[in-house]
């Protein structure tokens, strides 16, 4: 399948360009090898890089027998999301009623259907997130690398689209091992449509640099003898030729063809007629064309010099002459050398410019807007409409306006919300103080500029007068501070917006307005528990509230953060779980991220795990099916976190890697923490101290003090390290830490961050037995508050720990029996050590040995390495036997090798794992082959039984990956 979109043959056989075929032709090689490469082809107007990519497209070009879709940027769409994609890919037409039953649109192809719609008939009813139509894109492009190896060519890309240009970064950051080439061709002089993005592509890919630059002397004599075979060029015409046009092939052929028109040749005549010339021999070749036809023949050449290539009725009706005249105008100027043969289309935009620069500025925006009303009363796009009109200064009257919001409209729907913003900035000229507009590109710009978001954001919040109306722009406000580390603003924003709309409603509002303000209240919340400063009062504002029935979103939205904040208040773990509950409870209904997280973490500290594992599992399906990989990250972290403290080591490692490799595919700056702080705490109880601290040290985000969740769970993982490392006294320092900052905010939870835990056990060894004991009372305290089993065997543990000998005894078996009864199984076997440790040295011997036995086991089967050898040397320090505690096939894997392996072994395809864990074939591929490597196995078969025994299953024949 291909789509070389090639006109004619150019008319003269390419000059001076052999080695540029051949370097195309080294780099096409490559490719079909599996090497992929980004070529870079630049040079001047007029250089010939169009020329060049038409040879290389030719049938017996170096792109023969490789899949081919060649694209073209304009001008007028460089403004519009995803046109440099749609020049790609639109010739295959997948966009159509039968084109979406095609097989290139299989898997998580069909996402990049919002990109390449060309108008809002041609959209699914469901919006395309940036993410999702990248994803879309990329496995697009897979499907078509599925037969063999695939070139991409896109000619003057400095006119290209940034969203086209971030999925051209995206496709070859996943291209490792396929058989792709991408050849981007641009004018190195030219002001670039999106130079941020070209200039980030250049430098994450370093590009196979392909410069064009001018014809030499002698290629400047070829080419004369080509216009003039029946005469010898002069040395003299062929130097002025080369002086003149600086040997440039465009300028060179346009004055040989005119010289020959006007009955010259390549001597001393022609000579002195291109010395009249002088530098402007495009606009002066187009002008002394022009000035000989007759006015409808200029007419046409504005018209193709603003719409292109259209149908001749169009032309006809923009140029205010017939559609016969059309075409014979368009043969008039082909015949000239204006217009490509077999389109509609000047045959260089530097014609264009010539042709239009006689209309002079008022002419050409008038002309634009002439065709913006045509193109309108055809049926074309917004989009495309909007094209025209962001080339005419000023076009901001009474039509123009709802025009540019519906482009805008349609850009937000296509996943391209860098266009929207450049539609809205337009509108915003002419309206700077509608607060919809303000709103909308606050929204726009929320992922690629979040600090001008919210500066917009906060202006339509400020000129937005209507008290309903500002209660919505202050939670539209403070999620996107959210989003950008400002969340204090956001809240005080929002309480402010809250208590104005109750001064308004009164205690009975509509249901309408009751709805309303049940969404500002629960993203007053969710805002509000981001920071330390903010918590106290908003946990103060918990206490106050009524929990709602649920029966609305914004009610479970409200229940579930109620729920997680009772939580964090210490409340009872019976009233949380029942809250967290009914925020879940809506048959039939889709609950938001925002319902399922905070009820997640609710369920999970209340020891309902089953009920949090299926919310998070849910989170996780939906955010796998939209492609939403930031909440797929964050879900797949706080699973991970849960896991750990439920003894789950290695599942937990899995989650918590494979999070870090598809944040390493992308660039989220220094935001993300869960899973660093995850996977650095599940090698902690592997004994994999030294990429422990790697891992935190691998954290960068600013400021992480301020925060309430992540800077709690990192300092509980960084306490564990440094007491894996030995530094007894650094840890408890650090676990002290966690407990004033957990105080300063107001939390005291006794399960979320057991820091009283660690301490009363470190102070125990010390010998520092009464303060070990007032930590422990502490936690006793609100874990008898609490309530659950793990919360009252963390107590008891605490109270053990904090004692030794006979006194630790008691407590230690009312926490290994607690404990038990609980999900914390690798708290079981701590709990387990020390219990053998102290019959130990109460002189129990035979009753300790078997509790140490049982903790090795315990320990073990959790995946916690370090304690099993820990419980192991107690063992035989007490005179028992054991052999060493060594690594199973299964504790080879890496995490993302793990959870790869399962979902292999639950029947997914490569293709499948790949889309649900956002990570491209050839990665699934490797970690495969390094997964039978380990356990011993030869096919998929065998995964399941070698997962489930740890080892090898019994020999069989090999079976492909």
């Amino acid at each position: 399948m291909t789509n070389r979109a090639r006109a004619a043959n150019p008319a003269l056989p390419l000059v001076g360009r052999t080695r540029h075929l051949e370097a195309l032709a080294g780099y096409a090689e490559a490719a079909r090898a599996g090497r992929p490469r980004l070529v870079l082809l630049d040079g001047p107007a007029g250089v010939g890089k169009t020329a060049l990519l038409r040879a290389a497209l030719a049938d017996d070009g170096p792109f023969a027998d490789m899949t081919v879709l060649h694209g073209t940027c304009r001008a007028v769409e460089a403004t519009t999301g995803y046109s440099g994609a749609r020049a790609l890919f639109g010739r295959l037409g997948l966009t159509g009623r039968k084109g979406r039953t095609s097989a290139l649109l299989d898997g998580g192809a069909r996402r990049a259907l919002p990109a390449l719609a060309a108008g809002p008939d041609d959209l699914d009813d469901a919006a395309g997130g940036t993410f999702a139509v990248l994803q879309g894109l990329y496995w697009l492009t897979a499907n078509l690398m599925a037969d063999g190896p695939l070139v991409l060519v896109l000619d003057d890309a400095h006119w290209c689209d940034e969203r086209s240009l971030r999925w051209l970064d995206f496709l070859l950051r996943r291209a490792d091992g396929l058989p792709l080439l991408v050849v981007v061709a641009h004018r190195t002089e030219a002001g670039h449509a999106a130079p941020a993005a070209l200039a980030d592509l250049v430098a994450h890919h370093l590009p196979a640099p392909l410069r064009l630059g001018p014809l030499e002397t002698p290629e400047v004599a070829e080419l004369t003898g080509l216009v003039f075979p029946a005469q010898r060029p002069q040395p003299s015409f062929v130097d002025r030729l080369a002086s003149v046009t600086g040997g440039n092939p465009l300028e060179v052929v346009r004055l040989l063809r005119d010289l020959r028109s006007a009955g010259l040749g390549p001597d001393d005549a022609g000579a002195r007629q291109i010395a009249k010339v002088g530098g402007r021999v495009v606009a002066a070749s187009v002008q002394t064309v022009l000035e000989h036809q007759p006015a409808w023949v200029r007419e046409v050449a504005c018209t193709l010099a603003v719409l292109g290539d259209e149908d001749s009725d169009y032309l006809a009706a923009l140029a205010g002459v017939s559609a016969v005249h059309v075409d014979e105008a368009v043969e008039i100027l082909r015949q000239a050398g204006l217009v490509r043969a077999g389109r509609r289309e000047l045959v260089h935009d530097l014609v264009g410019t010539a042709v239009l620069g006689a209309l002079g500025t008022a002419g050409v925006a008038g002309l634009r807007l002439r065709a913006a009303r045509l193109l309108s009363d055809i049926g074309r796009s917004p989009e495309e409409i909007a094209a025209q009109l962001l080339l005419v200064p000023g076009a901001q009257d009474a039509w123009t306006l709802p025009v540019l919001r519906a482009a805008a409209a349609q850009a937000e729907h296509r996943g391209a919300p860098e266009a929207a913003a450049r539609y809205l900035d337009r509108v915003r000229e002419a309206e700077p103080d509608d607060p919809e507009v303000l709103t909308r590109l606050g929204r726009a710009l929320a992922e690629s500029d979040p600090e001008r978001s919210v500066g917009l954001l906060r202006e339509a919040h400020a000129v937005t007068t209507d008290v309903r109306a500002r209660t919505s722009t202050a939670v539209q406000f403070a999620l996107t501070c959210l989003s950008v580390q400002q969340s204090p603003e956001g809240t005080r924003v929002l309480t402010e917006a809250l208590d104005a709309l109750d001064a308004e409603l009164g205690p009975d509002p509509e249901p309408a307005d009751g709805e309303l303000r049940t969404l500002a209240e629960s993203a007053l919340l969710i805002v509000g528990a981001d920071e330390k400063s903010t918590l106290p009062e908003v946990l103060r504002r918990t206490a106050r509230l009524t929990p709602p029935p649920g029966d609305t979103p914004a009610q479970r939205q409200q229940l579930a953060m109620l729920s997680v904040l009772s939580a964090v208040g210490g409340a009872s773990a019976e009233e949380v779980a029942r809250q967290a509950r009914r925020a879940l409870r809506a048959p039939g209904v889709p609950l938001g991220v925002w319902s399922l997280l905070p009820a997640s973490l609710a369920l999970q500290v209340a020891e309902e795990n089953d009920a949090a594992d299926d919310a998070l599992e849910t989170v996780l399906r939906g955010s796998r099916d939209s492609a939403a990989v930031w909440t797929y990250v964050l879900a797949l972290s706080t699973r991970a976190l849960f896991r750990l403290e439920n003894g789950a080591v290695a599942d937990s490692m899995a989650d918590a890697q494979t999070s870090l490799e598809i944040l390493g595919t992308e660039r989220w700056g220094d935001n993300p923490v869960m899973a660093h702080t995850a996977y650095a705490s599940a090698l902690v109880e592997r004994g994999e101290v030294e990429r422990a601290e790697e891992a935190l040290d691998a954290i960068k985000r600013p400021h992480l003090d301020r925060f309430v969740w992540e800077y709690h769970w990192y300092l509980m993982a960084r306490g564990r390290v440094q007491l894996a490392r030995g530094d007894v006294h650094g840890a408890l320092e650090v676990f002290r830490t966690c407990g004033d900052s957990l105080e300063e905010a107001g939390i005291t939870n006794p399960v979320l961050t057991p820091w009283w835990l660690e301490s009363a056990c470190l102070l125990g060894g010390l010998g520092r037995t009464a303060e070990a004991l007032e930590v422990a009372e502490l936690g006793t305290r609100r874990a008898e508050r609490w309530g659950t089993r793990r919360a009252l065997g963390y107590a008891a543990l605490a109270r053990g720990g904090a004692t030794s000998g006979a006194a630790a005894v008691d407590p230690l078996r009312e926490a290994v029996a607690l404990l038990g009864a609980s999900p914390a199984r690798g708290h079981q076997a701590r709990a387990t050590l020390l219990l053998g440790r102290a019959l130990l040295a109460d002189g129990r011997v035979r009753e300790a040995r078997e509790h140490l036995r049982e903790s090795v086991g315990l320990a073990r089967r959790c995946g916690c390495v370090a304690l099993a050898r820990e419980a192991r040397e107690a063992l035989i320090a007490a005179g028992g036997r054991m052999g060493e505690i060594t690594s199973s096939a299964l504790d080879m894997l890496t995490g993302t090798e793990r959870t790869v392996a399962g979902l292999v072994a639950a029947g997914g395809s490569n293709r499948e794992v790949a889309e649900s864990l956002f990570v491209t074939m050839r990665t699934v591929e490797l970690h495969l082959t390094s997964v039978y490597r380990k356990l011993g196995v030869a096919r998929r078969a065998d995964l399941a039984e070698a997962l489930r025994g740890g080892g090898s299953p019994a020999p069989s024949r090999t079976e492909g990956r």
